[in-house]
């Protein structure tokens, strides 16, 4: 009986130890990351529970020796209190035999509650498992219809381009674009658009359009001739476009882009809340720009600025500026495809002082996370500059990319400095339907100098909204916040600028909210869209200037963009040999940072290697604390032009 009892003791020390419990209670708690149970997991909670099983008889079988032993035990007092003892010891051997009935009781309560247990860990083990195998079995049909989904889509976009019936020119969406065709198409609303509804206070203000009346000036209230426009034909549409031809003949389409089939799912399906700038695309993803390119892109309406510079008038000045900040958006309505991610060091310039009047220089400054240098000098009387990172975040339905970093525009005459931000950019339908691309949020321009200020506001297009798609409303106020201008139009199409003669305030709506009432003067056409070339559906949507952009020059820099091999690749329609150029750039600059890490290790120790390689210095800006907005940015430390004169290059890095 006494080795009997040391059995049952470990037995029972077995269980309690095991922490097989423990291990059970955790497999089952569904917290997992990937929420789905892998066959490994389904593996281990058998395991676990089959423990759990063997330890429960052990259980049954220490209670069956307990009760059959208890009940022997209770004899045996019984026998001893027969016999004539004396009465002390009696009251003993009661209170012993109380005890094992008692111990006895316990023993079965407690194998009875571990018995409830496990039939209640089965049942929900059971339940967990098949609401498991249920959701991993909708993820993957819900993947495969997706999936599937596009492949018609794609299919339906084809046969419906080869259609015999189809218009010779149908009119042509803002959706246009996709990077699953090469073609445009009709502009058919697809029932997987997705739309947003309208914001509930789209304007702040209301605008009354009044005639313009001698005592205009009375009823603003003594306002000053000042915030007249300088001349009259200042904002007519016939001065928009340059006058005279360009004293260089430029090219005025590239090859026809090629119909490549591409999945679009199949790749962007593993992008999902991740970084773009760190995920190797093919070039199928690709227009044959880089996103340095598109930076100087913002120059195409670059007269804007010219014009504002003989401005008297700050307020008058800061229209003319708030629609070259619009007019930058002009050439991404039907651009979905995107541009290429720079080298590290790359560079690209763009010297049109004979036609433009300008001299633009970029430069990537650096990989991770993306950034780009920018410098203008115009021979007009101005200067731009800008750092912008790119950061862009795939979120399953749409893309967003969201450019970091601050504008400046200095007018040398007047000593004007003004400081912008770029708004969000948002990619729609990744996985079903036309891609199309939507501007949006509040853009403030603000002149250091005279504290004037525009607040610019990008309406998200909405499908049952009755505003103009890609609306832009914005008012000029002076230091004072006295509102002088009112701004409307749309990104993609033109803008318009009315003087403000008087404001009041509006009766309260039913919700609350008041609007102030502008009565201005008729609007005047400050900024017009140039109309896109012939063909431009087949030369990826590119404008006039960016048909020029990737044009062959001589003496340009090694480092800069048109040299690149892998993006002259795919403008020539070489897709296959330009993804292959493509990764073998990716591989050679990714050779050149372990150096650049291996060298700093050595130099500055192990702790701070990996840190200090990040750190790259730019060959032709530096960084500089802005004392305007107090951030750290690249500036054009110069340099670059002069090295042009005399084609010495011998600073440049070999990145291609």
């Amino acid at each position: 009986m006494k080795g009997r009892g040391c059995w049952e003791t470990a037995s029972v020390r077995s269980f309690c130890s095991s922490g097989c419990l423990n291990k059970f209670k955790k497999d089952d708690s569904g917290d997992d990351e990937d929420g789905t149970a892998s066959p490994a997991d389904k593996s281990e909670l058998h395991d676990t529970i089959k423990k759990l099983s063997l330890k429960l008889d052990d259980l049954s079988t220490c209670n069956e020796l307990v009760a059959k032993h208890g009940v022997a035990l209770q004899r045996s007092l019984s026998e001893l209190d027969s016999l004539r003892i004396p009465c002390e010891s009696g009251e003993k051997l009661k209170a012993v035999s109380e005890r094992a009935t008692l111990f006895r009781i316990t023993s079965n309560a407690m194998i009875n509650a571990c018995r409830d247990f496990l039939e209640l860990a089965e049942t929900h083990s059971r339940k967990w498992q098949r609401a498991l195998q249920y959701e991993q079995e909708q993820r993957v049909h819900l993947e495969e219809t997706i999936e599937q989904l596009a492949k018609q889509h794609n299919s339906l976009e084809r046969a419906f381009r080869s259609a015999p019936g189809r218009a010779a020119n149908p009119t042509k969406s803002f959706s246009e674009g996709s990077l699953l065709t090469t073609k445009g198409e009709d502009s058919e609303e697809d029932e997987d658009t997705e739309y947003f509804d309208a914001m509930e206070d789209s304007t702040s203000f209301i605008t009354v359009i009044t005639e313009p009346k001698e005592d205009s000036r009375k009823a603003e209230g003594g306002t000053t001739g000042s915030v007249e426009w300088t001349s009259d034909n200042v904002l007519d549409s016939t001065s928009l476009v340059p006058q005279g031809p360009p004293k260089v003949k430029r090219r005025v389409r590239i090859p026809d882009k090629p119909n490549y089939s591409l999945n679009l799912w199949s790749i962007m399906k593993n992008c999902i809340g991740r970084e773009l700038s760190k995920i190797p695309m093919p070039v199928n993803f690709n227009e044959p720009l880089s996103m340095l390119q598109r930076l100087t892109e913002d120059l195409e309406y670059h007269h804007l600025l010219d014009k504002a510079v003989h401005c008297t008038s700050s307020v008058e000045q800061m229209c003319l500026v708030a629609a070259f900040s619009v007019s930058s958006y002009s050439t991404t309505v039907h651009r979905i495809a995107k541009p290429f991610n720079p080298m590290l060091g790359e560079t690209f310039e763009l010297d049109r002082l004979d036609d433009m009047g300008l001299r633009s220089l970029c430069e990537q400054v650096s990989h991770h996370p993306p950034s780009a240098a920018h410098y203008v000098f115009s021979k007009h009387g101005w200067s731009l500059w800008q750092e912008i990172t790119i950061s862009s975040k795939f979120r399953g339905k749409y893309l967003s990319i969201m450019p970091l970093g601050a504008i400046h525009l200095e007018f040398q005459a007047s000593g004007n400095h003004y400081v912008w931000r770029k708004s969000t950019s948002t990619v729609h339908n990744i996985i079903v339907g036309k891609l199309w691309i939507d501007q949006t949020g509040d853009v403030e321009i603000v002149n250091h100098k005279t504290k004037d200020r525009c607040q610019l506001k990008f309406l998200p297009y909405s499908y049952f909204s009755k505003e103009v798609a890609r609306k832009v409303t914005g008012v000029v106020s002076d230091s004072q916040g006295k509102a002088h201008y009112v701004l409307s139009g749309s990104w993609d199409e033109q803008m318009e600028c009315a003087k403000i003669v008087q404001s009041s305030p509006s009766s309260p709506s039913l919700d609350g909210k008041q609007k102030t009432v502008y009565q201005t003067l008729p609007a005047k056409l400050m900024w017009k869209k140039y109309p896109l070339p012939d063909n431009a559906e087949n030369m990826y949507y590119f404008s006039e200037l960016a048909l020029t952009l990737n044009e062959h020059e001589e003496g340009v820099a090694p480092t800069d963009s048109r040299l690149r091999p892998d993006q002259r690749l795919m403008e020539k329609g070489h897709w296959d040999e330009a993804n292959t150029e493509k990764q073998r750039l990716e591989e050679k600059q990714r050779v050149n940072r372990r150096r650049r890490l291996e060298a700093c290790s050595r130099g500055c120790g192990a702790e701070e290697g990996e840190k200090e390689a990040e750190v790259y210095v730019p060959l032709w800006f530096e960084k500089r604390l802005d004392p305007v907005t107090g951030e750290t940015a690249c500036v054009y430390k110069g340099g670059y032009w002069e090295a042009k004169e005399k084609q010495d290059w011998h600073m440049c890095p070999n990145i291609f």
